[in-house]
């Protein structure tokens, strides 16, 4: 893959806000500062906490728990920005594998990839009306296929379309971004969909997707080896010929992604525990927090 010039973002100006950050080896999500200060643990023992979004407006995060990889006991919940009136809207059993989490408040649904369970579903913001949109695999034998489960996951509402990752193995070289309608035909399945797009193929292993839909450019981390791996990429949606770029390189196996891009600043979360900030060009990288245990998802929010 060719790296090419950074796409050019528009200027940025001074933002507060707050993340959202999960820990999925202790099983809490942390609340702070962009800079990285005034860091506290909002919510504690949940079962592999993976993607995380929140609604400043609303007062909520929303976060799905993995459970375990080998039980269809997957769930969301919701809680206040504060922690507080912790409630389970999606309970364990409906999904096997919640991973990466969206939120597309103004149709008032939840998105997710289903990493074992091979499927991409969405629900209302309360947890009802659950519906499958993608499904790449059915059964155990098909589970044990890595280039069958879906990851990352982020919408665009106004080009009517939403976007999933497949990691593939580890380092197997193999991941790949698809697209489709949100409005699936009535006459298609989730299993055969004649609208899915194949955007990028041989990846090292893509995971969560953020999407900038003024400036219509995709990003997403890619957990797989170097040179193109461990790093945060971007393409241009509406090119037909646009070319992954690399942005930042030096992850310790890069996972969560977060953009505020009003402010001109993304933020990135790895396993080896270090939260990162960068300019949406990738300039300006610098580690707000390290040692953080392993971290996936992040959320940032104007509060």
């Amino acid at each position: 893959m060719t790296v090419q010039q950074p796409i050019t973002p528009r200027p940025g100006r001074t933002r507060t806000g707050r993340l959202f950050v999960l820990e999925l080896s202790g099983g809490r999500i942390h609340a702070m500062n962009p800079d990285g200060s005034d860091s506290r643990v909002i919510v504690s023992d949940c079962r592999h906490p993976d993607g995380i979004v929140a609604d400043a407006v609303a007062g909520h995060i929303y976060w799905t728990n993995m459970g375990s990889p080998k039980e269809a006991d997957g769930s969301i919940e919701r809680s206040k920005l504060d922690g507080g009136n912790r409630t389970m809207i999606v309970p364990p059993g409906v999904a096997f594998t919640p991973k990466q989490l969206h939120l597309d408040k103004a149709n008032g649904k939840l998105y997710w990839s289903d990493r074992e369970g091979m499927r991409v579903m969405r629900a209302n913001l309360d947890g009802s009306h659950v519906e499958t949109l993608i499904e790449t695999g059915l059964g155990d034998d098909d589970r044990r296929d890595a280039k069958r489960w879906c990851v990352g996951i982020t919408v665009d509402p106004v080009g009517g379309k939403f976007y999933w990752t497949q990691k593939g193995g580890d380092n197997e070289g193999v991941g790949r971004i698809l697209r489709a309608n949100i409005d699936m035909s009535c006459d298609e399945s989730p299993a055969g969909r004649s609208d899915v797009e194949l955007l990028f193929d041989g990846l090292p292993e893509p995971i969560d997707l953020e999407l900038d839909a003024e400036n219509r450019i995709l990003y997403w981390t890619d957990r797989g080896n170097p040179p193109a791996g461990n790093t945060v990429n971007c393409a241009a949606i509406d090119e037909s010929d646009a070319a992954p770029q690399i942005l930042v390189t030096d992850l310790m196996e890069g996972i969560g992604i977060a953009l505020d891009v009003p402010g001109n600043r993304m933020f990135v979360t790895d396993l080896g525990g270090s939260i990162y900030r960068a300019d949406l060009d990738g300039s300006n990288k610098r580690t707000l927090l390290g040692a953080q245990g392993n971290l996936a998802g992040i959320a940032y929010a104007d509060i």
